[in-house]
């Protein structure tokens, strides 16, 4: 064995890992610097979205930290995972990101914000108003992502023949259902995530809020912004077995998430009754209040006995 060769690769392997640790060092006081002197900005504008594609997702959140999301596909399940990641500290995020990527991605979502670059399909306001970054849009003549899966689903079955009879017919046609649903769950999950970045800031000013708490289902919007939800699936309901979901492509499983924030709302409208009543609506009906009392009272009651109904699929 060549002791010198080995001697030299060791003192090299030294001498890279230091440099590492000195970059690390580095990037990590950089990007410290830059979040420092932009706090009061970051934070009035609610955080930034910077990186969202297939596989990864990266936003900074008003109070500077940042959530990481990957999403990969598990061939042992066949399924769409993601993991979650909030990242505290500077340091952390340059280990997992470069950091001239990270800079190069804070500014085309500052471009995209201020509208520097094509105009999406709905106005700044609109799409700030509902939590939509602009990217998530479709612009006019732009390429449709569903009619785009559609077309990727043709585009593999080509040259399959017309079908023999009524049973291959519902077969394929079955097949094409399940994979279609498939698709539509890995959208709504994404929905999900995009959705639980977005109130991570204000979630944790409001802490743990409960959305549905039935006999066979429980679903939460925890202070960290994310959904937890338990259900007795149909199938076990003998049993009274309860089944933890865990992160929105379990969740999607089980729920339709216009379901999810048409109950949340609800749930906010309840604990804040003055959301949504136009100016000057709550005072006027506080001083009718004692001569309407009684009136409206069925109405009130057949609203809350449709409020219980199963928002499950």
């Amino acid at each position: 064995m060549d002791t010198s060769r080995n001697d030299q690769l060791g003192e090299l392997a030294a001498d890279a890992s230091l440099e590492r640790t000195d970059f690390l060092a580095a990037a990590s006081a950089q990007l410290r610097k830059f979040l420092d002197n932009n706090t009061a900005r970051i934070a009035e504008l609610g955080g930034l979205v910077l990186i969202d594609d297939e596989v990864d997702y990266l936003a900074i959140a008003a109070d500077r930290t940042f959530r990481s999301r990957n999403r990969y596909f598990d061939d042992a399940s066949a399924k769409w995972l993601s993991e979650t990641e909030v990242i505290e500290n500077p340091s952390e995020l340059v280990e997992l990101y470069n950091l001239a990527d990270v800079f190069a991605a804070l500014q085309e979502a500052t471009k995209t914000e201020a509208g520097l670059e094509a105009e999406p399909t709905a106005t700044a306001d609109m799409l700030r108003s509902a939590d939509i970054a602009p990217e998530e849009t479709v612009a006019l003549g732009a390429e449709n992502p569903y009619a785009a899966a559609a077309d990727d689903w043709a585009a593999g079955h080509e040259d399959e023949e017309a079908p023999e009879g009524e049973e291959e017919a519902a077969e394929r046609l079955y097949d094409l259902a399940l994979a279609f649903q498939e698709r539509s769950q890995q959208t709504e999950a994404h929905l999900l995530e995009q959705f639980e970045s977005a109130a991570s800031p204000l979630a944790s000013v409001l802490g743990d809020l409960i959305i549905v708490d039935d006999d066979d289902e429980r679903l939460t919007l925890k202070a960290s912004g994310s959904f937890a939800a338990e259900v007795v699936p149909e199938d076990e309901a003998d049993a009274g077995t309860w089944r933890k979901l865990d992160g929105p492509d379990a969740i999607v499983e089980f729920y339709d998430p216009t379901d999810i924030f048409g109950d949340l709302a609800d749930t906010l409208a309840e604990a804040f009754p003055s959301l949504g009543e136009p100016a000057g609506e709550a005072k006027a009906d506080d001083q009718d209040g004692a001569g309407d009392e009684g009136e409206g009272e069925g109405e009130g009651d057949d609203q809350s006995e449709g409020k219980e109904d199963d928002d499950r699929r």
